[in-house]
């Protein structure tokens, strides 16, 4: 039974307060300086790479990991052995047999990524390569504060199988190219993080990335960056008016400068068309798409919808911070870059304007924010998932009572299925996969959803607008969303973050007992599962009048304001979270009880809401 509708979050609303003291914060910097050779004959390429490292920790560093993604697309890798075991592998990279393609991937078809030479100002030192993981022994130990250079040569193959990046995908682009260079890993307050690529998430070391890409002059490429060649380069990328001249020979450098990012993506392809749409006090948005007349009108109409949705996330978040932003067909589905985002482009156009508004969200909680997705995806896909259901509710009119529906449905299949673990889980080492997505988006939104619930709409509004602001380019943890919250909304939310995200602990509240006569109405409330919330409790009276009672959870040590302003609350005496029932008792007779509903909202994620609405027997 629905009572009430779901109360529209508010947006727009001024961030307050102030940012936290960040006296005692560091983070490495890094910036590439890269030169590279495509032959998009055999997908080969070779590549050069100047890397200056600054060690902005207090601790002396005698070594250093990069990543090397592209090696885990080799048969016996570890993203190959861990989609042989899983239950419920990635179908992306299986065969009809649900067998691993990698397994199956011969030498030519193999991705890698080798070194070819590697010194630490001007000095050799010695590497292994690991793996996915590249671990480097410096031949000078790296101060606190102090500077190196590292130059390197490297060369690499496009792998066949798609997974983000690849070469000739179903769609027909011919390059794919994310997570494609040797690339330092990030070192942080925890040390380092050097993660084996097993097909999850990213974590990187902000910098300034200066690169040179080298291909057959018929590809047209986007990606990462701005074009610091345009006039060279033309396929639309030159301003009005402007006559291109192009260098004689068979190749083209595309030359590409990214500020302040953690990653540098690119796509190429004879075949692309390119479209552009200068955003009013925003960014340029570039289009580029398979020249395809099945997708060509959804691509047209994509594009007004995106600078929608830019300006619905510079709204409710913050200011995007680039002048560019990329939509590129390519890779396997939707996956987020710096700068732009890699999508499959053959779609309905809603799924096409769904997937490029989950994408175009990382920009904020991935690649500004940047939390480690390793370890917090939930912090990055559920936040995402969150603006973005809000934002596709509004840009696509979708008219929905509750824009999160979806992710609450695959939460309680979730924890109904036995499979759930905590958030805190790795994301390499979930059992099965759909506990890993659920975990991370469904779960993951619903804590932003649901944190609405406890301290109100406006004030969830403030917080992620204040979390923007004081973290943006800073990598937050768990810890500094729960506090923003606290700051924002004067209550303490620790429990909120324990019991939600570090545990498979429930919400389970009921309406155990109406009972009563004349003189007065008591209601029985009963908290079955472990974890705690406050209650708005909405009781409507056979006259059809409405009245809501509030419950604060003790622990909280504060209120949120009436989400129900247009009906009459009275704020109950707050409820201890061990004291397993509570009552709440009413001055009006039972017979005038139409109906008592815990969280007309249905913003709980009660677990077993069929306990949450009372009515008199007939």
């Amino acid at each position: 039974m629905k009572v009430l509708k779901f109360l529209s979050v508010l947006i727009g609303l001024s961030a307050v307060g102030f940012a936290q003291n960040n006296t005692s914060y560091w983070q490495q910097h890094v910036d590439y300086t890269m030169e590279v050779n495509m032959n998009v004959e055999n997908y080969q390429y070779t590549g050069t790479q100047k890397l200056v490292y600054t060690n902005n920790s207090p601790d002396t560093l005698n070594r250093v990991f990069y990543h090397l993604y592209f090696n885990a697309f080799q048969p016996g890798s570890e993203m190959d052995v861990r989609l042989q075991n899983i239950k419920d592998g990635d179908k992306r990279m299986l065969t009809e047999e649900g067998k691993s393609r990698i397994a199956s991937l011969s030498e030519d078809e193999i991705g890698y990524l080798r070194i070819s030479s590697l010194s630490q100002d001007h000095q050799k030192v010695d590497f292994n390569e690991e793996g996915t993981v590249l671990t480097v022994n410096l031949a000078n130990p790296l101060a606190p504060g102090g500077k190196t250079t590292f130059d390197m040569e490297f060369r690499g193959q496009v792998p066949l199988q798609i997974r983000r990046a690849g070469r000739n995908s179903k769609e027909g682009v011919a390059l794919s190219m994310s997570q494609w260079y040797p690339k330092l890993a990030e070192y942080d307050f925890e040390g380092w993080h050097a993660d084996p690529y097993i097909a999850r998430e990213f974590h990187g070391v902000w910098g300034d990335f200066d690169v040179k890409l080298t291909l057959d002059k018929n590809y047209v490429v986007g990606g990462s960056g701005y074009l610091q060649n345009p006039q060279e380069i033309g396929h639309g990328y030159e301003a009005p008016n402007t006559k291109v001249k192009r260098p004689k020979g068979k190749t083209l450098t595309w030359h590409f400068k990214a500020p302040m990012v953690h990653d540098f993506m690119w796509a190429a392809d004879p075949d692309y068309l390119h479209d552009t749409l200068q955003m009013e006090n925003g960014p340029t948005l570039h289009f580029l798409y398979k020249d395809d007349k099945e997708i060509l009108e959804n691509w047209k109409n994509l594009q007004p919808k995106t600078a929608d949705l830019m300006q619905f996330f510079n709204k409710n978040i913050g200011e995007y911070p680039y002048d560019q932003y990329s939509v590129i067909q390519g890779g396997d589905g939707g996956m987020e870059y710096a700068m732009g985002t890699l999508i499959t482009g053959n779609r309905k156009f809603e799924s096409l304007v769904g997937v490029t508004a989950h994408e175009l969200a990382h920009s904020w909680f991935q690649h500004v924010l940047a939390t480690n997705e390793s370890k917090h995806e939930w912090m990055d896909e559920g936040f995402t998932s969150f603006i973005s259901s809000l934002a596709m509710n509004q840009v696509m009119d979708q008219g929905k009572e509750n824009p999160f529906e979806n992710s609450y449905k695959g939460y309680f299949s979730l924890v109904n299925s036995g499979l759930e673990q905590p958030q805190t889980t790795h994301a390499d080492r979930y059992d099965v996969n759909y506990a890993y997505g659920i975990a991370a988006y469904s779960k993951g939104a619903i804590f932003l959803s649901q944190l609405g619930y406890i301290i109100g709409q406006d004030k969830l509004m403030q917080t992620l607008r204040k979390y923007y602001e004081d973290f943006k380019f800073k990598h937050p943890v768990p810890n500094d969303v729960k506090r923003t919250a606290e700051k924002v909304s004067g209550m303490q939310l620790d429990w909120y973050l324990t019991d939600w995200t570090q545990t498979t602990n429930t919400i389970d509240y009921g309406i155990e007992e109406v009972a009563g006569d004349s003189a007065g109405t008591t209601i029985t409330l009963a908290r079955k599962a472990s974890m705690p919330m406050p209650l708005d409790i909405l009781v409507i009276y056979g006259d059809d009048t409405k009245e809501t009672f509030y419950i604060p959870l003790r622990m909280m040590h504060g209120e949120k304001e009436n989400p129900y302003p247009q009906i009459n609350r009275t704020v109950l005496e707050d409820w201890p979270w061990a004291y397993p029932t509570y009552d709440l008792t009413i001055d009006r007779p039972l017979k005038d009880v139409k109906a008592v509903v815990i969280d007309p909202s249905q913003l709980m994620a009660d677990v077993k809401p069929e306990d949450n609405v009372w009515q008199p027997a007939p």
